[in-house]
């Protein structure tokens, strides 16, 4: 066990204890305690004190077979701007600042690759990974990120190794999303329309790409009822292929109705009972495959129709 000595990014001041706040200039300090904590057990793979009393920990197994590079997300930049977000009669400005977001939902042989695992019913090395809660996703994301050396987003309490954690477990309500860290994460709810719409750019078509479902999306009427590979439908216009049918795609966010107000990087409420999913699945209907149209599941749910892709912070220095 080791100990990092740490002090306030804003006015200096020595942090020893179990601080969230910094005891001169009242700083909040927990996030910056975690993320440097995080960022050096990332450089000596070891556990750390971080002196709130607690070790944060990453479960850096040995034998955990490593990441081959082709079987690592594509990532496509998605340069930051603003877009009106929902449905016409509601749309709500909102301001995005610039992220990258994998180039199609993660696969069967992507999944497999990092967990060791393939749940996925509707089997296919090149097809969609489905049956994957939301909490599994989040695990994908962490391990993804520790395999290529990048520290990860997501954390309950001071633990970064998710996977030690029950998903049906009450502890996942504390879990917390570093979006200043550079790892892979889920899109929130506005990053994934903002990307779906072409981003700055934007679109005005019902689905991601064209106004003609059928040239874009595997939806109930044309994918003889099971999931395709991906990338095989046309991309919209920022090469992002799949973002409508196929499969539907976790977010970040808790479910509830989107604000009316202007919004700059929304991340959705800090609590709920369901996390959105997106995009509709080769299951559903094209009102369901808009670009709009949102839905909720529990953070356990799961189903032959519901997958998830990756996005990453654009961080100075680092992408």
């Amino acid at each position: 066990m080791w100990r990092i000595c740490m002090r306030c990014n804003n006015c200096g001041t020595e942090l020893e204890g179990n601080f969230k706040f910094c005891p001169s200039c009242g700083q909040n300090v927990e996030e910056q305690i975690l993320t440097q904590t995080l960022a050096e057990i990332m450089r000596e793979g070891k556990t750390c004190d971080s002196g709130t009393g607690e070790d944060l920990k990453l479960n850096l197994k040995e034998d955990r077979p490593a990441v081959k590079s082709d079987t690592v997300p594509k990532m496509i930049y998605i340069e930051g701007g603003s877009f009106l977000m929902g449905m016409s009669e509601f749309n709500r400005s909102v301001m995005i600042n610039g992220f990258a977001v994998s180039e199609t939902p993660v696969t069967q042989r992507q999944y497999e690759a990092v967990t060791g695992k393939n749940p996925s019913k509707l089997k296919g090395a090149d097809r969609p990974v489905e049956c994957v809660n939301w909490c599994e996703a989040l695990i994908f994301c962490n391990l993804l990120s520790i395999s290529q050396g990048l520290l990860p987003c997501y954390s309950i309490g001071m633990n970064a190794d998710l996977s030690a954690f029950e998903t049906s477990s009450p502890v996942w309500k504390r879990v917390s999303c570093n979006f200043a860290a550079p790892g892979y994460r889920l899109p929130t709810e506005a990053e994934w329309e903002y990307a779906a719409r072409g981003g700055k750019n934007h679109s005005p078509a019902q689905f991601a790409g064209s106004d003609d479902i059928n040239k874009v999306a595997w939806f109930g009427e044309n994918s003889d009822v099971h999931t395709h590979s991906v990338g095989c439908k046309k991309p919209n216009m920022l090469g992002l292929y799949d973002m409508c049918g196929n499969v539907a795609e976790w977010c970040w966010d808790y479910m509830e109705e989107l604000p009316i107000m202007p919004m700059t990087n929304p991340c959705g409420p800090k609590s709920g009972n369901f996390h959105v999913k997106r995009g509709g699945s080769w299951l559903d209907d094209m009102q369901q495959c808009t670009v709009c149209y949102r839905s909720g599941s529990a953070p356990t749910g799961k189903s032959s129709s519901l997958g998830f892709r990756v996005c990453r912070s654009v961080i100075e220095g680092i992408m």
